[in-house]
């Protein structure tokens, strides 16, 4: 009966998006949140006046996908702004929270050098908001990077911008990449020109390594 429970348990979180919980994995509270113990930013190039930002769900993102990225690229120099369809503290998956910055609908694309999309079961979301929408789209026609991770990649390709580019997804998800024209590669990062997408929460490392070597080369300056 236990044995019966353990594989509900774990379907059931495979379901829900982003896998379970990973390992060293804390959630944080206000702005920032915390990111797990050991981050470098030795594998990042300088970012220091690149302005990223970062659109979560009101509920259930995906703690390290969100608190990961961000601190890694904060410590390289970047400014973080969250965003979110409700100035409300947003709540992980794992329990973290996060205070939004600005709300969704009055970010300008025009003011950030990256946007970022954060995954978790609570991406759903955006995948067919039309404010997300023309905010990827308006970003990527800017020339910016823009990223997702998890179920998020979703969003970018209903909004159109991944027609005839590689990615990636959460694996469950990756017919609607394919019927969106993306060519997905089932990677745990991929990267096609400015375009950034990761599979879920363990590749969260390499998804902020991915966005700060498109920021440096969009900027110009060598990636590492």
């Amino acid at each position: 009966m236990r044995v019966c429970t353990a594989s509900l348990l774990a379907l059931l979180l495979l379901a829900c998006g982003c896998g379970g919980k990973t390992a060293g994995q804390t959630g944080g509270s206000g702005s920032g949140g915390t990111a797990s113990q050991g981050a470098t930013v030795a594998d990042l190039p300088d970012l220091s006046e690149m302005q990223v930002l970062m659109v979560i769900s009101q509920r259930d993102f995906r703690d390290e996908e969100l608190f990961k990225p961000k601190a890694l690229l904060e410590k390289a120099g970047a400014r973080v702004v969250l965003a979110s369809s409700s100035l409300r503290p947003a709540k992980g998956m794992l329990g973290g929270t996060a205070n939004p910055d600005v709300l969704l609908k009055e970010a300008d694309p025009a003011e950030y050098h990256a946007v970022v999309l954060v995954g978790g079961s609570g991406a759903r979301e955006y995948w067919d908001d039309e404010t997300t929408h023309r905010l990827v789209g308006a970003a990527a026609e800017q020339g910016k990077v823009v990223a997702a991770i998890c179920l998020a990649p979703v969003t970018l390709a209903n909004a159109g911008v991944l027609d005839g580019k590689k990615a990636t997804v959460w694996r469950t998800e990756s017919g609607r990449l394919r019927a969106q024209g993306a060519a997905y590669t089932g990677a745990d990062v991929e990267v096609d020109g400015r375009i950034v997408t990761a599979n879920g929460p363990d590749a969260a490392h390499g998804f902020a390594q991915a966005i700060g070597q498109a920021l440096a080369e969009a900027r110009g300056q060598p990636s590492g």
